[in-house]
């Protein structure tokens, strides 16, 4: 597969570059999208959810009424889960959610994202991304000249530029990442994959 190399001024430059058949040209595996994207956001949650059980409630133990002629039900102490204020049964305990995947399968889901990317003609090829100084009307001006203004963006450099960097933090859709760093997640939740030419060297080899 062949996509044009623009400028950052928008700009086609008339140079083309090729995009590997096995990375960006396959069948997409959706259940290995699925298991990468479902493992991502697991490794992210905190698991530190907590409710409070019977033996964790502040309350006095002593039982509340006889056990029997009373003429009413059993009860225990005030801590009861059954009484307003008692604790929580089978309530939230913190925990763990990661995962572990085999590292093909990795592999295979991150393949798949970059095709149905390259499918959907999303990714835009640019040449050497450069910024004067770390300004956020920078990469303003960058997105308008690509059209791709009030998309979510992602940009992926071979390697990392601080200018460019700081110059998207401010930007709430625009996320910047290594291609060596590049994830399932990540290449499927934007509407624009922009691609260095220098890193598409480095994701031709997945």
């Amino acid at each position: 597969m062949e996509l044009a190399v623009y400028n950052q001024n928008g700009q086609d430059t008339g140079r083309r570059v090729n995009l590997n058949d096995e990375v960006f040209a396959i069948e997409p595996n959706e259940h290995a999208l699925y298991l990468d994207v479902k493992q991502y956001l697991a490794n992210h949650r905190q698991g530190t959810h907590k409710s409070k059980e019977r033996s964790e409630v502040s309350g006095s133990t002593r039982k509340l009424h006889k056990q029997k002629g009373g003429g009413g039900s059993r009860i225990g102490d005030i801590n009861s889960p059954v009484l307003v204020g008692g604790g929580r049964v089978f309530g939230p305990r913190p925990r763990d959610y990661r995962f572990k995947l085999n590292r093909k399968l990795k592999e295979l889901a991150r393949r798949s994202a970059l095709s149905l990317k390259a499918a959907a003609g999303e990714i835009i090829v640019v040449e050497n991304v450069q910024f004067e100084a770390p300004k956020t009307k920078e990469y303003v001006n960058f997105a308008k000249n690509l059209k791709v203004e009030g998309k979510k963006v992602l940009l992926v450099l071979s390697e990392k530029n601080n200018n460019v960097y700081l110059s998207m933090r401010n930007v709430p859709d625009a996320k910047i990442m290594t291609a060596s760093d590049i994830n399932t997640y990540a290449v499927l939740d934007n509407n624009a994959l922009i691609l260095s030419e220098a890193s598409v060297d480095v994701l031709n080899k997945l």
